[in-house]
């Protein structure tokens, strides 16, 4: 086996200052995952807020949100308002916290919901450790299923990134 050295990864490396790889033989030398491993790829996700939040703007179209009488009427005032493709998306994202709180592993989610991991990553961080939005309607939509989810939950990661630490701990 041969061991190379990536160097400091300038702290951003949940393995350590230093990461080693092993290689059964040089034909194999040419081909280190190399762009996985910058450094940008272990950068922590972040719930930072900006301290302006909410917005005047933004506290309207909560109002206006607020004013809604049923799904009907959320469903022509959220077309209007957004793409399909953004419905989508929210959807999505609302779906994966459903299968979160059901304890599903992330890779599990991303192919059901044909996304990637790091997608499911975020939404679970904002689940578990945002600003408790997800959890308070999750409580009232479905409270049996999100009693147990307000403790810290252990990160899922299954698959070939395995190695990687949960960025929940980071």
């Amino acid at each position: 086996h041969r061991t190379f050295s990536l160097g400091n990864t300038g702290g951003h490396n949940p393995l350590g200052t230093t990461m080693l790889l092993r290689i059964r033989c040089m034909h194999h030398a040419n081909m280190l995952p190399y762009e996985y491993m910058k450094r940008d790829t272990f950068r922590e996700p972040t719930t930072d807020t900006p301290a302006s939040y909410p917005t005047r703007p933004m506290k309207e179209l909560f109002e206006a949100i607020l004013s809604l009488k049923d799904t009907h009427e959320a469903a022509k005032f959220f077309r209007d308002l957004l793409t399909v493709a953004e419905l989508t998306e929210f959807a999505n994202r609302w779906q994966m916290v459903k299968l979160l709180i059901e304890d599903k592993p992330y890779t599990a989610i991303a192919q059901k919901l044909e996304t990637s991991t790091a997608t499911v990553t975020r939404v679970a961080h904002w689940l578990f450790h945002g600003l408790g939005g997800y959890q308070l309607v999750a409580d009232r939509l479905f409270p049996k299923k999100f009693k147990d989810t307000e403790k810290k939950k252990p990160f899922k990661l299954r698959g070939k990134y395995t190695f990687i630490k949960n960025p929940n701990s980071m």
